[in-house]
């Protein structure tokens, strides 16, 4: 089987970015794997395989698989990649563009000054919504690791997220910390796990531990959860950057039961043919 794609890249957050509606494209976990690697393959955080819409109302829908070929929800990168695809490969000419995931509709606007804003949706709280163990809905909650107790924030995005707030976000045990709290029992699917540096009431430094995929030079959906944290718990106010590894994103979110907006770029890097 032949693939076209496209490699592509949201602050460093890189994809393979797949058209499945002029081809038919089917992917087992192990191929996915395979094209993952970065050294025998293409190389990837995710892939993005882009399908014909399920609805009238929507222009595209697509799936996200991180690079151990496990299947999630939502990936914020990773949408504005797929509206600027879509566009480059003239799948679609319009510039609001409506999209379906696992986990519901989120509408795309590209820009003129070439950023992508995306309406990530209205933040999860329930505990049972992350999915996390808890009793009650809370702005702070704990976690008993190996060495120690740390507290958290917590929230899904369309996909769960625990935010850990730390002094120097640049000496955090990423790794370490970030795949214990991942395999923790408290977090039946898992989690990403975000470690956020408040430097100001609109400024936050922010690394991620994605499930699946390990620390990535960003995370647009781990940006909104760090905004969604740092709002609940007063330390910031209703727009912030959010400074990653790779760039940053600007993110705006009035409060409870409003939706989050984000904005930030994305780009291509090269189109090719691969042989599966």
């Amino acid at each position: 089987m032949l693939i076209s794609f496209a490699k592509m890249h949201g602050l460093g957050n890189d994809f393979m970015v797949i058209d499945g509606i002029s081809q038919n494209v089917f992917l087992t976990e192990g191929q996915i794997r395979k094209l993952s690697n970065r050294h025998t393959g293409i190389g990837f955080d995710q892939l993005l395989l882009i399908e014909a819409p399920p609805q009238p109302d929507v222009d595209f829908h697509y799936r996200i698989y991180n690079a151990d070929g496990s299947e999630v929800a939502q990936c914020g990168n990773g949408v504005r990649c797929l509206a600027k695809f879509v566009r480059k490969m003239g799948l679609t000419w319009k510039k609001k563009i409506r999209v379906s995931t696992m986990n519901g509709i989120m509408d795309l606007v590209l820009m003129r000054n070439g950023l992508v804003s995306v309406d990530m949706g209205v933040p999860q709280l329930a505990p049972d919504k992350i999915p996390l163990k808890a009793e009650i809905q809370s702005v702070d909650y704990q976690i008993q690791l190996k060495t120690s107790e740390i507290s958290f924030g917590s929230v899904s995005m369309g996909n769960p997220h625990c935010v850990v707030s730390v002094d120097d976000v640049d000496l955090a045990e990423v790794d370490d910390i970030g795949q214990e709290i991942n395999q923790h029992s408290d977090f039946p699917e898992g989690v990403n796990v975000g470690f956020m540096q408040v430097i100001s009431t609109n400024e936050v430094k922010l690394r991620v531990f994605e499930r699946g995929s390990g620390e990535t030079q960003a995370c647009g959906s781990g940006a909104c959860a760090s905004m969604v944290v740092g709002r609940l718990q007063n330390r910031l106010q209703q727009r912030a950057k959010v400074f990653l590894t790779g760039g940053h994103l600007h993110i705006d979110w009035e409060g409870v039961g409003k939706s989050l907006k984000m904005i930030g770029p994305a780009e291509f890097v090269y189109h090719g043919y691969i042989e599966v």
